[in-house]
């Protein structure tokens, strides 16, 4: 697949086995000449347009394997009236989502379009309508929605099936936005209207080379469709050989040392194959805050991992947002805690630091699926524990959590910056104190050599 505008049966050809691919029978509209507005000479257009493409319509709907995965696809035809949206677009879509729920298969978009169709006026308007509820009905019955954005995908596609669906990939350099290039305003900012654009502003998860859109589908089908493990997932193993601190103090110290291990490391010991999710689909990112779904022995696990750094109200909304699709999709979810607190400059507040965090309780707290814990570095107060799962979570040994950092403590308690590690045993910081207290289940052993066999309770 290309960013030069492939036809639709083209774009399935390159994603999909060889061979595999069945279309769906379109389903029977009788309309008045000209179309529902009797728009003078738009069944000539139709027929120019079936001339052109082979074609009787703008989309192609059907099943097929990818990766040896069966899903239901739909692919858009641009040279079909430019991929627009009329009322037999609406039907094939219908039914295309209708057969994925009746079959228990994902389905696959792939989007190149220029909105509705003018002239069906607002009746192809309304097909946005019918396509969210399609949506909804497919969210609720626990299936993916994989989208690939191809060029152009602008309007109710971008709006509807694209920016709508669970996993959004897009082509280099693809025109995505609601508003098409005739009708944005003059002087806008083209980079506000492409793959790397929208990426960079936390609408499409990744940005993917034509040469690999097919496999990539393959991975995430492969994931999203693995059998779900019957309970929650076991953490980590510890990557620092180091032993529990002797003070709290001590404990700050490890879990601040440069060298210690931080979350793509955990990440990658983990998982046997992992898939990156970004952005919190509101215009923002935080690369302080890693999130996907990943394979673990044969199995699928979802993943928000803090990487060390002061968590951006962009992190917390991703990970809820990964949280809620694991809940919906019944994947259990892995969240690995390491912040030295939530950031708290002007431009955390303005973005809604607050909301952000308790959205992130809210999702941990509601999830039905099980969430387990891995305290990997520093637990910084509340912006710690947004992430921490209620009942199972585990420590490391170079790891603490605090209600506040003990030199804050200290100030606020008008002692002096030398109190600061006497503060620290005051607090109860350490791994086995946290044990102790009960806001533990363990600390982890250590992945070296001959390692003990499950979580330790020291």
């Amino acid at each position: 697949m290309t960013t030069t505008r492939l036809s639709a049966r083209a774009a399935l050809a390159s994603v999909t086995d060889a061979g595999s691919f069945t279309e769906l029978p379109a389903p029977r509209r009788e309309s008045p000449a000209d179309g529902p507005l009797t728009w003078a000479g738009y069944d000539d257009s139709r027929a120019r347009a079936t001339e052109r493409t082979g074609e009787r319509e703008s989309v192609v709907t059907g099943t097929a394997r990818i990766g040896g995965r069966e899903a239901t696809l739909i692919s858009f035809e641009f040279g079909f009236l430019g991929g627009s949206l009329g009322q037999r677009t609406g039907d094939r879509l219908e039914a295309a989502y209708a057969h994925a729920r009746a079959h228990r298969l994902p389905l696959v978009s792939l989007i190149a379009t220029g909105g509705s169709r003018m002239q069906e006026g607002m009746l192809a308007l309304t097909q946005l309508q019918r396509v969210a509820r399609q949506c909804v009905l497919t969210r609720a019955a626990g299936l993916p929605q994989l989208a690939v954005l191809r060029d152009p995908t602008t309007g109710g596609g971008w709006a509807t099936l694209g920016a709508g669906a669970d996993v959004v990939l897009a082509l280099p350099g693809a025109q995505i936005g609601f508003a098409g290039s005739r009708v944005r305003p003059a002087d806008a900012d083209p980079a506000a209207y492409c793959a790397e654009g929208q990426y960079a502003a936390g609408h499409v998860d990744a940005v993917v080379p034509p040469a690999e859109i097919a496999g990539t589908l393959a991975d995430w089908l492969r994931v999203l469709t693995a059998p779900r493990p019957a309970g929650p997932v076991e953490p980590p193993a510890a990557l620092a050989g180091v032993a529990p601190p002797h003070t709290g103090w001590d404990a700050v110290r490890q879990a601040r040392h440069p060298d210690r291990p931080h979350a793509e490391a955990y990440l990658d010991a983990y998982f046997d194959l992992r898939l990156p999710l970004s952005g919190d689909r509101a215009g923002g990112t935080d690369p302080g805050m890693l999130c996907g779904f990943g394979l673990r022995e044969g199995r699928p696990v979802a993943y928000a991992a803090q990487c060390g750094t002061a968590t951006r109200p962009a992190g917390y909304r991703t990970a809820a947002r990964v949280i809620r699709l694991a809940d919906r999709l019944g994947v259990p979810v892995l969240t690995l805690v390491d912040t030295p607190g939530a950031a708290n400059d002007a431009a955390a507040e303005h973005a809604g630091a607050g909301a952000a965090i308790a959205d992130t309780f809210a999702a941990v707290a509601a999830a039905a699926v099980p969430v387990t814990t891995l305290l990997i570095g520093e637990g910084g107060s509340g912006g710690a524990l947004a992430l921490a799962a209620p009942g199972n979570t585990w420590v490391t040994p170079d790891s603490y959590f605090s209600v506040i950092a003990p030199e804050l403590a200290a100030a606020i308690l008008k002692r002096p910056p030398s109190a600061a590690p006497a503060t620290a045993d005051q607090l109860r910081i350490r791994p086995q104190d946290l044990v102790s207290l009960g806001l533990a289940r363990g600390i982890v052993p250590s992945a070296a050599p001959s390692p003990r066999s499950g979580p330790a309770d020291g």
